[in-house]
């Protein structure tokens, strides 16, 4: 298996991509051809995650041993998370909610940012690479914590991440800022993530800027979804998905599914769609926005428009007007063009926006574009606690309000899974406020003990850990001064 950047015709190892993060010449890594499952859903069905992952991930990183890659899924998939099942299945308001949030952040970014330190370390191994390892990385709210959490005195590692200091939530917030580890930093940008994620591509692509970090030691990679090995696990739980819902008598094999996935930066939902190509009965992809609706625009127009007003919501993970991953898509509808697909992130870079072509259009068939207001999302989160007794953070929250939207507009009423993308612990304050304004009044870890007496369901350990935890990181920076951060914490060795 090869990769290809989808702005040359470059071609690398999984191990290089994974190591390499970002291609040179600002393209993401994406296989020359998507792979098809070589095993059959009827064994699939009886296999425990771990062993799907091995199935499913062994198609996408080739030069990785049998034992190397097991290696990295029995070191991820372990005691971090607090079920055996790792992803549980959970029916509620006509829907089978895929909880993605047991692992150790709580929140979906740890299905994959668990086993990347192992990817990475390991593709460091293969490529004999003797620098060390710069995990640079721009977070909307949860995959800082996470990719922190995996990287933590990783040795021949540092981990340097950026977040919007006025656009995550308290808890977000918190568990980045208390995050321990020698080779960590936190830094708030006065900024949104837009901001943060430009400000990362662009030391990614300053070669004058990495030629001497080569120098003294250092060399970039990336714990963004942009990194190919955060993308590859995530095509898992999606295989693994329909694979339980067989097990379970739900689906018969071959019997099709919708997913809806709630949607910032584009990454879960192809995941899913590299699922579809690789044989799961995955009928509609339902991509599910928040008041930050350039992807819904994108899927009802074809025209992909970042200047509009950014808007701060209570799914702050979501706030992204400059969806990275939707650039691989691109490229597929494309017919794999690099030099199609670099014109358009031209255009988007220089002007804003860029239109696709009707033929491409033709191929979005399997997306269906939806999004919910502040107001909507609120409403569906008492709603389905009042009706099912089930609570639900913001995130997905939106994708289930959506997908209310999607039945009604469409009558289908095939059997969907919606990722359920993080902990409503994460959001205490506007999924407790939903549910009954009367909590507004508590402290946030009040509204914490609130929830777990309403619900039933533990604290998490995450939360817990970080009731008296102590400040480590209290650096904030300008846009500008992004740089500079990071060339001061990398002293030379």
């Amino acid at each position: 298996m090869k990769y290809t950047s989808t702005r040359s015709n470059v071609q690398v190892t999984a191990s290089q991509a994974i190591l390499k993060g970002l291609a040179d010449d600002g393209g993401l890594f994406v296989p020359v051809e998507l792979p098809k499952l070589d095993v059959p859903f009827s064994r699939l069905k009886g296999m425990t995650y771990q062993q799907v992952a091995y199935e499913v991930m062994k198609l996408y990183l080739t030069d990785f041993t049998e034992e190397e890659l097991k290696h990295c899924i029995d070191c991820a998939y372990d005691s971090k998370f607090d079920t055996e099942e790792i992803v549980p299945l959970k029916k509620a308001h006509g829907a089978y909610y895929l909880e993605l949030f047991h692992g150790s952040t709580i929140a979906f970014k740890d299905m994959a940012l668990s086993i990347l330190p192992y990817l990475l370390t390991t593709s460091a191994k293969k490529n004999h690479a003797d620098n060390e390892i710069v995990i640079l990385t721009a977070t909307s709210g949860d995959t800082g914590k996470a990719a922190l959490a995996g990287f933590a005195d990783v040795p021949g590692t540092k981990i340097i991440v950026f977040y919007p200091k006025d656009g995550v939530s308290p808890i977000q917030k918190l568990q980045m800022v208390t995050q321990k580890g020698d080779n960590t930093l936190v830094v708030g940008v006065d900024g949104n993530f837009d901001d943060c994620q430009t400000g990362v591509k662009n030391m990614f692509h300053d070669k004058a800027l990495c030629e001497r970090l080569d120098k003294a030691g250092y060399q970039f990679s990336s714990a963004n979804s942009i990194n190919i090995g955060r993308l590859t696990p995530q095509v898992v739980y999606y295989v693994y998905a329909y694979a339980h819902l067989l097990k379970r008598g739900v689906l018969e094999e071959g019997q099709p599914m919708n997913v809806v996935v709630p949607t910032g930066n584009f990454g879960n939902i192809l995941a899913a769609s590299y699922a579809k190509a690789a044989g799961v009965p995955i009928d509609r992809l339902i991509c599910a926005s928040n008041e930050n609706k350039v992807l819904y625009d994108f899927f009802r127009t074809g025209v992909y428009d970042r200047k509009r007003p950014f808007v701060l919501t209570s799914s702050p993970s979501m706030d992204i007007l400059i969806s990275s991953n939707l650039e691989r898509l691109i490229y597929a509808l494309a017919d794999c063009d690099p030099d199609a697909n670099a014109a358009l992130m031209t255009a988007l870079s220089e002007q804003g926006e860029y239109t696709i072509t009707p033929d491409m259009r033709e191929k979005l068939k399997d997306y269906y574009g939806g999004y919910a207001s502040e107001e909507e999302t609120a409403q569906i989160i008492s709603r389905i606690w009042k009706e099912d007794h089930y609570i639900i953070d913001t995130h997905t929250a939106v994708a289930a309000a959506v997908y209310d939207k999607f039945r009604e507009e469409t009558g289908d009423s095939k059997t969907t899974v919606i990722a359920s993308t993080a902990s409503p612990y994460k959001f205490g304050r506007s999924v407790m406020g939903a549910i009954d304004p009367s909590y507004d009044s508590m402290t946030d870890m009040e509204l914490t003990d609130a929830m777990e007496a309403l619900s039933g369901v533990k604290i998490p350990r995450a939360i817990e850990d970080i009731r008296d935890a102590q400040i480590l990181h209290k650096m904030t920076c300008a846009v500008d001064e992004m740089e500079q951060v990071v060339t001061g914490f990398l002293k030379e060795k």
